[in-house]
């Protein structure tokens, strides 16, 4: 049998091809190899405030952007995760076992709720990684695709699965991680110690996956570098190593070939060009997404949801029974 892999997105902001890169250009390369599960996490999206019908229609576009990419629904379900309760209960379940110094360590609460205060963070905010742990444990996930900044959040899955186990009896698969080396961080292009954000205060931060030819071109050429001139691949050069690997991924290159390719030319050379890579990238996926109606997105996650909600129903029941409730 194959193994199963689960990972998802947030549906807020606007996506950029550091979540591309990241994430789902991996997934369309993995579900040939694994029984694949995705989904649009729009419950861990209001653990920061949302307007609703905002949080509505960008819910659409992650699942077209899923599709556009490649994410093949005939090969792995794709769905909504509020569609699924079994996710909140399990979160909650997960909630008793979890240890609060557990959830003060994680770096991504510090950073998220630096941003305004500790004091007006939610308990949402605060908690998610467990209910990250539940939507993995809960479709006994063996490999979960994800970013550099998020292994802390998977470790805390692992744990919580082992000290389940270990007080009920075998019952969740310990999960892994799943990384790219390339693609573990695509960085900010305004700022190559932080990683790219689609909450970034400057547009210049990103590349939008729905942004136009001349905007990419713009935002490239603004991109900062490193002192030199010599396009080389190195980790005393972060801005230009971040733009290499972004090249080398959208053009099926290594980074060797990249600087092979650009040996003796200049940094503007490579910044021109590494636009057109993009923009190359950018237009048929949005032409794909543009042709996908709503209607057809929404009928795909619903048959989706009726595939996983059977396992996620019987995971929960078996849960249940061990803690000790009726069912």
């Amino acid at each position: 049998m194959k193994k199963r892999i689960f990972s998802g997105i947030q549906p807020s902001g606007n996506l950029h091809i550091g979540n591309y890169l990241g994430a789902i250009q991996n997934w369309v390369k993995l579900q040939k190899e694994y029984d694949s599960i995705f989904c649009v996490v729009d419950m861990h999206a209001i653990t920061v405030p949302q307007e609703p019908e905002t949080l509505r229609r960008r819910t659409i576009e992650i699942a077209k952007i899923y599709l556009a990419a490649g994410i093949d629904p005939k090969k792995c379900s794709i769905f909504i995760q509020s569609h699924i309760c079994e996710h909140a209960e399990l979160g909650w379940i997960l909630n008793t076992i979890t240890k609060i110094p557990e959830l003060e360590k994680m770096t991504q609460f510090k950073d998220k709720s630096a941003k305004d205060s500790r004091e007006s963070a939610s308990a949402g905010l605060f908690d998610y990684p467990v209910l990250m742990a539940a939507d993995i444990v809960l479709y006994d996930t063996q490999l979960v695709p994800v970013g550099k900044d998020q292994k802390q959040h998977i470790e805390l899955a692992r744990t919580l699965a082992q000290r389940f186990n270990h007080k009920f009896g075998e019952t969740f698969v310990i999960p892994e991680a799943y990384t790219k080396k390339e693609s573990e961080n695509i960085m900010g292009l305004d700022d190559p110690t932080k990683k790219m954000s689609k909450s970034a205060k400057s547009e210049y931060n990103y590349i939008a996956l729905n942004d136009d030819a001349e905007t990419v071109r713009k935002k490239i050429k603004k991109a900062v570098t490193d002192s030199g001139s010599e396009v080389v691949y190195q980790e005393d050069k972060p801005a230009l190593k971040n733009l290499i690997n972004i090249y080398s991924l959208l053009a099926d290159k290594t980074p060797k070939e990249v600087e092979k390719l650009f040996a003796g030319k200049k940094y503007s050379d490579f910044k021109t060009e590494l636009a057109e890579v993009i923009i190359k990238f950018l237009a048929p996926f949005q032409k794909k997404i543009g042709e996908l109606s709503d209607e057809k997105v929404l009928a795909i996650m619903e048959d989706g949801a009726k595939k996983v909600r059977p396992l996620a129903k019987k995971k929960l029941e078996e849960v249940k029974k061990k803690i000790g409730f009726i069912v």
